[in-house]
């Protein structure tokens, strides 16, 4: 545990101070993310509810809650009681699943709108020529506030491949971020995991999402 809290502090020493960095704890501890929390971590993010919420109900609202994986909408109501933020919003369908559960708990969701800048089939997330239609159609919605855009990037084992996937995504953010869009505000950019988070923050991130360089290797083929 001792790594986890040096990992934590080397980090968040190296960071620019505008950088938000957010834990991604996808299969790790109690323990462990505890550990993380007292060592300073702020925020921490989530790949699913069931997991998020085993640890939600011994950490409760001491961090910000991210969900930062694949929302399936049968989930949506247990989701929207744990997370402050959805960064992987892709849909109008679930975006109006996320609005109808939170106007139940009289509730406004912050959410950022996924973008699969490297169009890879197998990822969830909308093109980039689809975002502004997907932005404007869901503004309407009164519990739900979109404040930014997420993505990826692309796993092909050479960080810089996603270079071009972040400068995208930064182009997108910064043309919504000009039409001026009703309850639309594009103030965060969710861009970079362990390996590709520097060139995020090159690229524009404010928010990195982080996991491996925490924690340690896990068992997965991806590093987050």
């Amino acid at each position: 545990m001792r790594d986890i809290e040096i990992n934590v502090k080397k980090l968040l020493n190296e960071l620019p101070q505008n950088v938000l960095l957010v834990a991604a704890c996808k299969t790790r501890t109690l323990e462990e993310v505890l550990t993380a929390i007292n060592a300073g971590i702020k925020s921490i993010g989530e790949n699913y509810v069931q997991e998020a919420k085993t640890i939600y109900d011994n950490i409760g609202s001491k961090v910000k809650w991210h969900f930062i994986g694949h929302l399936q909408k049968n989930k949506v109501k247990h989701a929207v009681k744990i997370f402050d933020i959805i960064e992987t919003v892709d849909s109008v369908e679930l975006a109006k699943e996320i609005d109808k559960e939170c106007k139940k708990i009289s509730k406004t969701m912050t959410i950022f709108i996924e973008i699969n800048s490297g169009r890879e089939e197998q990822k969830s997330g909308i093109h980039a020529e689809n975002a502004e239609k997907l932005i404007k159609d869901i503004s309407i919605l009164e519990n739900i506030k979109v404040s930014g855009l997420m993505t990826m990037g692309m796993f092909t084992g050479n960080p810089e491949d996603s270079r071009l996937c972040f400068k995208e995504t930064k182009k997108i953010f910064d043309h919504i971020k000009n039409l001026n869009i009703k309850n639309i505000e594009m103030k965060y950019l969710s861009m970079g995991m362990t390996d590709t988070f520097k060139i995020g923050i090159e690229e524009g991130a404010n928010i990195v999402r982080i996991g491996t360089l925490i924690f340690g290797e896990r068992k997965n083929i991806y590093k987050t």
